[in-house]
């Protein structure tokens, strides 16, 4: 058996969502469960499980994506289990290698600390904070001392890190792979020896960490755990959601536009998103399936989807008013009521004005825009990328407006 093989000896080769149980828990937005007959019987003991997702806060804008493994944690904080959110306070600041084809930029414990409330903020939209446990890995990794390290490394070997795709990758790409970075999943794992936990939930891409923590809990001599990792879901166009890509739908997004960008995604991300970000019941999502296969226009299920995913955030009047306002500005063409007004200097640049009013990711993404004649002043399309502002409405693609003023 090989190293790898040995690691991922639990894994079933061909896992899939259709091979879940009939528990919704194990089952709903759920990529692997691993191993599925340990999770079945802690779940069919009654006792409450103690579970954890651990974060490293990176970044400060969450999107729908996100939310999925939040949401598992969710439903298993409805169902009486205890969570536990684990902050990375100590392994953000060595840097996960997970799906990075680069070595990513080690983080200030002050700037960890800093995106988290900025996370936490927008994680309490699905999360209740007030009956999660919340701890920080800082305190317990940054007591290891070097025979504490060396004993959690014994666990594995060199194989196994170079077996990781992403490792592989830099290496036939002659890229830099730090050695701190095979320690990464050591001290994911090693949470989990800490808190002793019946399971652990993350995204798919951590499945390869996650393991690492069942087995230095069997090694610690702990309780045998197992792992869920959720489904990783695409952006609006198909692609991973990214900010590059302009494909994100963030939890923060005003209802507007959160609406007009659920109504962008491709038509075969419809059911993944209806079962994955939002709390539409599996029955009423089998009714869309079918429907989409008799031909339904998916522009129905997509406004429906939309509905609910803007009904989640900011409310059910917010959500039927962007509605409103959609069918008033793309069914009848006209204006949203409630534009946004920008003053702006004669003679400035139009372009950058676009990029500095978020109307585009960045200066090639407005170079795009105008290149296909999705910019428009007063339903007059502008194609120069050095044209200047004028008092009107201005339009770019077909949702985001705003009103410029001298």
């Amino acid at each position: 058996m090989t190293p790898r093989r040995a690691l991922l000896r639990d894994v079933p080769s061909c896992y899939s969502l259709a091979m879940a149980s009939d528990t919704e828990l194990l089952n709903r937005a759920v990529e692997t469960v691993v191993p599925r007959d340990l999770a079945d019987d802690k779940l069919k003991s009654g006792k409450p499980l103690r579970l954890y997702l651990g974060i490293d806060p990176t970044g400060a804008k969450l999107h729908i994506g996100h939310s999925v493994p939040l949401r598992k944690l969710k439903a298993f904080q409805d169902a009486g289990h205890h969570v536990i959110f684990l902050v990375g306070s100590f392994t953000a600041m060595i840097g996960d290698p997970s799906g990075r084809d680069q070595l990513r930029e080690p983080l200030t414990k002050e700037k960890v600390e800093e995106n988290f409330q900025t996370y936490k903020q927008q994680a309490s939209k699905i999360l209740d904070f007030s009956k999660v446990e919340i701890v920080y890995n800082h305190e317990w990794l940054g007591k290891l001392n070097f025979h504490d390290i060396v004993k959690i490394a014994s666990s594995f070997t060199v194989q196994q890190m170079l077996d990781r795709e992403m490792f592989r990758k830099r290496i036939s790409e002659n890229h830099p792979i730090g050695v701190h970075e095979f320690l990464y999943p050591l001290m994911q794992g090693y949470d989990s020896v800490v808190l002793d936990v019946d399971f652990e939930v993350g995204g798919n891409d951590q499945l390869f960490n996650m393991l690492c923590g069942r087995t230095l809990q069997k090694e610690f001599g702990k309780r045998e755990k197992f792992i869920l990792t959720t489904r990783l879901i695409e952006g609006t166009d198909g692609r991973k959601m990214s900010k590059t890509y302009d494909n994100c739908i963030y939890l923060d997004d005003e209802p507007n536009d959160m609406y007009g960008k659920v109504l962008r995604v491709k038509d075969d991300l419809i059911l993944t998103y209806m079962e994955c970000v939002t709390d539409l019941p599996m029955t009423e999502i089998r009714v869309a399936e079918k429907a989409l296969k008799s031909g339904t226009n998916p522009k129905e299920l997509k406004m429906r989807l939309a509905r609910e995913i803007v009904t989640l955030y900011h409310g059910e009047k917010a959500a039927t008013e962007a509605e409103r306002s959609f069918q008033e500005v793309f069914s009848q063409g006209g204006t949203p009521e409630d534009v946004r007004e920008v003053r702006a200097g004669k003679g400035s640049g139009l372009l950058e004005l676009i990029v500095k009013e978020g109307l585009a990711s960045s200066k090639s993404d407005a170079r795009r825009l105008f290149e296909q004649g999705a910019v428009k002043i007063n339903d007059n399309v502008i194609t120069s990328l050095e044209a200047q502002v004028e008092e009107g409405i201005l339009k770019v693609g077909k949702r985001r407006f705003i009103k410029i003023i001298f």
